[in-house]
């Protein structure tokens, strides 16, 4: 595995990690054999999302660096009818086709029963909310602009890179993917520093907070609500302050609002 030189003579950029061989189970082990209280902050908060469109009304998402984590895919199962997962790391898209083809861990089912209580739009089981997910192996900063409804990014942008710029780049790619008037739902960890997970090398990552992300997102969007979620003792510490949460829309030229939204269920 590719390790961060002892003394880089730059900040360690998304390419300079080793991706492929990220450590998906140990990642897991970590953070989503529970559900641990900030999971349960996520879910609500993007549940509440998701709960505004009828559902099926969402033809195309886009889960943008999709990661080995199920519960955001599952909460798009009611409102979108197909769901990408676009992942570059060749471990975690192993990990993500395995449990689309052979059903979830079972771990994954508090997770998606939690996901239903909150969203009973949810079909009945998490493999058929699943089943809308098609994972695509490829380089989120490849895909085309405006091909997508709706965007979902979770613990991404700020947790493979050190570079700001970068940070900031990534975010705009991520904006990019939604046409105008589109929808965006994101994760961010608080001040994420350089991390490790179980005993693989250290991994990239840049600390940012709400006033950071509010200077990337203000110009692109419209209605940007940013949630703060504070640090939680039962994960492990990877030296960030907690989470922020964000709901957005892209531009639109004519303001016009969403067709097939649910603003009753708001």
């Amino acid at each position: 595995m590719k390790e961060p030189a002892e003394h880089p003579p730059g900040p360690v950029r998304n390419d300079d990690a080793d991706w492929d061989h990220w450590p998906v189970q140990d990642y897991l082990a970590e953070n989503y054999r529970e559900i641990h209280p900030c999971d349960a902050a996520v879910i609500r908060h993007h549940s509440a999302f998701y709960r505004r469109f009828a559902p099926g009304s969402i033809a195309r998402s886009l889960e943008f660096g999709a990661g080995p984590n199920l519960y955001p895919l599952m909460l798009a199962g009611a409102a979108s009818r197909q769901v990408d997962a676009v992942e570059r790391s060749a471990a975690n898209v192993a990990y993500l086709t395995g449990q689309l083809s052979h059903g979830p861990d079972e771990s994954w089912q508090a997770f998606y029963a939690f996901c239903r209580e909150l969203d009973p739009a949810l079909p009945p089981t998490a493999t058929e909310a699943l089943a809308r997910v098609r994972v695509l192996h490829d380089d989120v900063r490849t895909l085309p602009a405006g091909a997508y409804e709706l965007a979902s990014m979770n613990f991404v942008a700020e947790s493979i890179t050190e570079d700001f710029e970068e940070f900031a780049q990534l975010c705009r790619t991520y904006i990019a993917t939604v046409r105008p008037g589109g929808h965006l739902v994101a994760s961010f960890m608080e001040n994420m520093p350089t991390y490790r997970i179980g005993t693989a090398p250290a991994w990239p990552g840049c600390p940012v907070d709400a006033t950071v992300i509010r200077e990337v997102f203000g110009p692109r969007t419209d209605e940007l609500v940013l949630t703060h979620v504070g640090p939680d003792p039962t994960r492990p510490d990877y030296g960030d302050t907690g989470m922020v949460l964000l709901r957005a829309r892209t531009l639109a030229p004519d303001g016009k609002a969403e067709a097939g939204m649910r603003d009753d269920r708001a």
